[in-house]
């Protein structure tokens, strides 16, 4: 089942326009509009969350709000920007998120992630990372992703109550009749004049319509709403017209009859990387994410999309990472037009090779790249040392790939293979203050210490908190009668209460 996300930017030319003109923007809690001409009216275009609190809305006369609201802030629109910056959203949306992206002007997106979600582990992931991103650049969003495009487009608009807090919702295919059902028609992105006489017939929502005979429907209004009920539920393709990101490295192919079997999917795939792999490297770059597009005879996309670790233009390599996603692939009644892009590509000289017996550096990037596209390119990192004295704050994480950090973790003092991302409290017993644990209890089971090191004092980071600055740590290395060695802690110096409620905790496990 595909999945689609509606991306709906409910004050795109207010926040197009707060971005452009930066600090001389009028403050966000003012009523801004921006009004346009409507034939021969002026009319409000776009309005700001202040101003349709004060019951302004798209279409108003601008006489009639100026006469609501005294101090409204009233600015000329401009739908040409508007709409480019819509498209350079989208080719970032493009390089970003999924293959397959449209414009759904004047005022969202439409975005075909099918097989493109396992980098952010689930759609939820993906779906936040998109509003997180828009949020920072100050950009009211909502999305929802739903197995059709009239679905997501209608939900993300009408279905308000679905939504979660951070506005994103998923629809489940099964859920998808009861998630529409009780929506207006206007969701349906009909004429307002048939809207307009299906609302005195009594119809307002998408069920009561498809409940009509649609010979009826069809002789009265004709096949626009029976089009658009077919295209919501599933039964019709919508067309779709994918944004292609400037000057970038592709090559396609195209076929005579239409192709659909895996195994002929998979040697044309070959044939394509081969031909990607040439351009590259007269280019003397590598690919670092490669989106396989393949055009149907029924005027459908699908898309693969395969992230690498680095930049390559190995040719086995690229063709593995794309042949393994070739059973996500429907090719329908067949396949027409293959074509295979490098979004995101990097310069790539030729590598060195010593004769003089130097021992060779393995190169597990082919291993990343294979991992990252099953499990999710988020979920794999490695593990480097930050600069801290606090342990939990002592470690971050980096890309698999990524360049050696210069920062080592300190050699006076061992520290623990697994180290947990919160201390947890132990019941220990100690003969004095400055002594290590003579037994400790965690989770449940008592624990003989037989022998022991430290203590290590660590204090806090004074420039943090004042209580970070006063509080103190005193870690032992213990070893029970089994040989599993623990990190323990004593919070505070056993003087001083401000450091510390001398409570006991375990950090970390040894090897």
């Amino acid at each position: 089942m595909r999945q689609v996300v509606s991306l709906f930017l409910p004050t795109w030319p207010i926040d197009r326009l707060r971005r452009r003109l930066g600090r001389q923007a009028p403050p966000p809690d003012a009523p801004l509009v921006l009004a346009g001409m409507e034939g021969r009216r002026r009319v409000l275009t776009a309005a700001s969350m202040p101003a349709r609190a004060l019951g302004l809305h798209v279409g108003m006369a601008v006489t009639q709000a100026q006469a609501l609201v005294s101090d409204l802030l009233l600015m000329d629109a401009d739908p040409p920007a508007d709409e480019e910056a819509l498209e350079r959203l989208a080719v970032w949306s493009l390089r970003k998120y999924s293959p397959l992206i449209a414009l759904d002007a004047p005022d969202g997106l439409m975005l075909d992630v099918t097989g493109a979600t396992h980098s952010y582990g689930r759609t939820e992931g993906l779906l936040a990372d998109m509003l997180r991103r828009l949020a920072e650049v100050e950009t009211a969003a909502r999305a929802v992703c739903a197995p059709t495009y009239g679905a997501a487009h209608a939900l993300v608009r009408f279905g308000g109550e679905m939504l979660r807090p951070e506005g994103l919702a998923v629809v489940d295919p099964a859920d998808l009749v009861e998630a529409v059902a009780r929506l207006p028609l206007a969701a349906l992105r009909l004429e307002a004049k048939a809207i307009e006489i299906l609302a005195a017939l009594g119809i307002e929502a998408i069920a009561e319509l498809e409940a009509m005979p649609r010979a009826s429907l069809a002789l009265r209004f004709g096949s626009d709403p029976g089009r658009r009920l077919d295209q919501i539920y599933g039964r019709l393709s919508e067309p779709f017209e994918p944004v292609e990101a400037p000057k970038q490295i592709e090559v396609e192919r195209r076929f005579a009859e239409p192709i659909g079997a895996p195994e002929t999917i998979a040697r044309y795939t070959r044939k394509l990387v081969e031909a990607l792999c040439q351009v590259l490297e007269e280019a003397g770059l590598g690919a670092r994410r490669l989106d396989l597009r393949f055009h149907r005879v029924d005027n459908a996309v699908q898309a693969i999309r395969a992230g690498l670790a680095k930049a390559s233009r190995e040719k086995k390599q690229l063709a593995r990472l794309l042949c393994d996603r070739i059973e996500t692939v429907d090719p329908g009644y067949g396949i027409e037009r293959m074509v295979l892009a490098a979004p995101v590509i990097e310069p790539l000289g030729l590598r060195t090779m010593s004769s003089l017996g130097d021992k060779p550096v393995p190169d597990v990037s082919a291993l990343v790249d294979i991992l990252g596209n099953r499990v999710g390119e988020e979920r794999l990192f490695r593990v480097a040392a930050r600069e801290s004295h606090i342990p939990e704050r002592s470690v971050m994480r980096i890309a698999p790939m990524a360049d050696p950090t210069l920062l080592r973790w300190p050699e006076r003092w061992p520290r623990p293979v697994r180290l947990f991302a919160r201390p947890e409290a132990i019941e220990t017993m100690a003969l004095l203050p400055d002594h290590p644990p003579v037994h400790f209890v965690w989770r449940g089971v008592r624990r003989r210490v037989k022998r022991a090191d430290g203590p290590e004092r660590i204090y806090g980071e004074w420039h943090l908190s004042e209580a970070e600055w006063l509080s103190v740590r005193d870690y032992f290395l213990v070893e029970d009668e089994t040989g599993a060695r623990y990190w323990v802690f004593r919070q505070g110096d056993g003087m001083d209460a401000a450091t510390g409620r001398q409570d006991w905790f375990l950090h970390g496990i040894f090897a």
